[in-house]
């Protein structure tokens, strides 16, 4: 008997990091990126509104791997981090967006820019389950 598509595993549960009320910290990180995102794609790619394909593709990617991230609200920037969740192909990627966007943040978005930088300062967390 084969079983109906709902009867079949789903993927585990994600913290849904678009939620500020829950995770501030992860739903911030998130809007740091979307801006990052959209400075590297409009100058870079020329799209006046929204993400190129590519671009919006590599921000999904993103956005999966914040709403998995094993420290939650703890999460330190992904330059600090001690997990590597990013396949390498995709982390050069998004360090590239973060190279040309991040010295343009703080002219178009001072206040995610100032708090990202904040963030960076804080120290990375043990991961859960294992000691130092």
């Amino acid at each position: 008997m084969e079983a109906a598509p709902n009867d079949m595993q789903q993927a585990p549960a994600t913290r849904r990091v678009h939620d500020a009320q829950r995770h501030p910290r992860l739903a911030r990180e998130l809007a740091t990126l979307a801006a990052m995102f959209a400075i590297n794609c409009r100058e870079l790619h020329g799209e006046r509104v929204g993400l190129c394909d590519d671009c919006a593709a590599l921000l999904v990617y993103a956005t999966r791997r914040l709403d998995r991230c094993v420290f939650g609200d703890n999460k330190p920037t992904c330059a600090k981090c001690t997990v590597h969740c990013y396949s390498a192909e995709k982390r050069e990627d998004v360090r590239a967006v973060m190279r040309y966007a991040g010295p343009r943040m703080m002219w178009r978005h001072p206040v995610l820019a100032i708090r990202h930088v904040l963030d960076g300062r804080r120290p990375a967390p043990a991961l859960p389950g294992h000691s130092r």
